[in-house]
């Protein structure tokens, strides 16, 4: 990097520059604070059914498999058709989803196999359009930009994530389930109106026949056979795996905080203040080029700040640390994002962004499964500082052996931001 150090704001080119852009991050930001209004009413409703911490376990069963199952589908999918049509069409399933949700809230419901099966619905539509999205940004912004939009994305879901459940508190104190689920519904609404808006994106690549194309052979191939896509998702999936830390909160604030429900609610606010406050100040890493160099040290950082939290004894030191590891994991994010829609040839993003969407979500749910088991048979401490120290040491081995994504440079302005051939270039710093 040439030049003084300068902390940055978020950057907004993105939103200024791109009507399509900005339509998108509208409805996409509306959705996820619905979103996240529904996963409490969700949560609540099942636990009223059940009283079982088995049922409210199952909602990990219906949302992660369908994750699985359909986020690959969805890869392909992206990849033979017009990927806005593949999203107006899994949107408008999410929101008959959501308005099942409020119907069955409405009669209510006493049958929680039929609310879980919703809920399900609901992230199978998900699921499958999440490939097509995630090509979104780097199709509507000029390569340079790219970085920058993922951030106003990250930025805005965690602030669904720290105002949804607040929001739903008061909505489901006030007026019941059917007012949370009728706010997903109507939040929904306004994503669908913002998708068709969009312009057509059709894969690029081929010939097309009907709206259809046949996609080229050898996603995985792109994934195992470039270098710095392997190492990014290798990245991920060993700080997530190996660190992520939900699980074991519940324990920690047990043995050291004397079980207060509100500092639990303190440690999951601490997580989302470190992302938006990354995210507000992101203009600071976005318009740096060395971004495999930036995603290396951040998720480095939030394995150790995760073993530190392993070891704080006062409240503010627990919350300090919980605030670096989420500030690391939103640069984390948005630069493996960006690399990894950059890097992707446009015939194969469909498939490469459903093995990034599939990692991304599954890697926490195994991350905070494995946390568990071993807290079981040491302690929490003992979890989190192993955890967090085992994820830094992966990502340390990542680094030392995969000079290409260490010298990552992302495209100049004047550069083109889609790779028109199956070969990477990479500037080594």
């Amino acid at each position: 990097m040439k030049g003084r150090f300068r902390v940055r704001f978020i950057d907004t080119r993105p939103l200024r520059g791109s009507r399509p852009f900005r339509d998108l991050w509208i409805g996409t930001s509306i959705s996820q604070l619905g979103g996240q209004t529904a996963n409490v009413a969700v949560l609540a409703q099942v636990w009223d059914l059940t009283g079982s911490p088995v049922g409210t376990g199952a909602i990990g069963l219906a949302t992660g498999l369908p994750i699985v199952l359909f986020g690959l589908l969805g890869g392909t999918l992206a990849d033979t058709v017009d990927r806005r049509a593949v999203v107006r069409a899994t949107t408008a399933g999410q929101l008959l989803a959501a308005a099942g949700l409020c119907a069955q809230a409405l009669a209510d419901n006493r049958n929680v196999l039929l609310l879980l099966a919703l809920v399900a619905l609901g992230t199978s539509c998900s699921a499958l359009g999440a490939p097509a999205r995630r090509t979104f940004p780097v199709r509507l912004l000029p390569g340079d930009q790219v970085a920058a939009g993922l951030a106003l994305t990250n930025v805005s879901f965690q602030a669904a994530m720290l105002a949804g459940p607040a929001m739903a508190g008061l909505i489901i104190a006030r007026w019941d389930f059917p007012a949370a689920y009728a706010t997903q519904a109507a939040a929904m609404a306004v994503s669908m109106l913002a998708v068709i808006r969009l312009p057509a994106m059709p894969p690029e690549g081929g010939g097309t026949a009907g709206g259809r194309r046949r996609p080229e052979r050898g996603g995985w191939r792109v994934v195992l056979g470039r270098p710095t896509l392997r190492g990014s998702l290798a990245t991920d999936l060993s700080a997530t795996l190996l660190a992520m830390p939900i699980a074991l909160f519940p324990l920690v604030n047990e043995i050291r905080f004397g079980g207060n429900p509100q500092t639990l609610g303190l440690f999951l606010s601490a997580v989302a203040v470190g992302g938006i406050t990354a995210g507000l100040l992101s203009g600071t890493v976005t318009r740096w080029r060395r971004s495999g160099l930036v995603q290396l040290s951040a998720a480095g950082i939030w394995g150790l700040a995760l073993a530190c939290f392993g070891l704080a004894g006062p409240l503010w030191a627990a919350l300090g640390c919980l605030a670096v590891a989420g500030a690391a994991d939103t640069v984390s994010v948005v630069t493996r994002s960006a690399l990894v829609q950059l890097e992707t040839p446009d015939a194969y993003r469909g498939r490469v962004s459903s093995v990034e969407h599939v990692i991304g979500v599954a890697g926490p749910e195994l991350g905070n499964f494995r946390g568990g088991l071993l807290a079981s048979v040491t302690s929490a401490p003992f979890a989190l500082v192993f955890g967090g120290l085992s994820a830094a040491l992966a990502i340390a081995a990542v680094a030392a052996t995969n000079g290409p994504l260490r010298g990552y440079r992302t495209p100049s302005a004047s550069a083109s931001a889609k790779p028109a051939a199956p070969e990477v270039t990479v500037t080594a710093g």
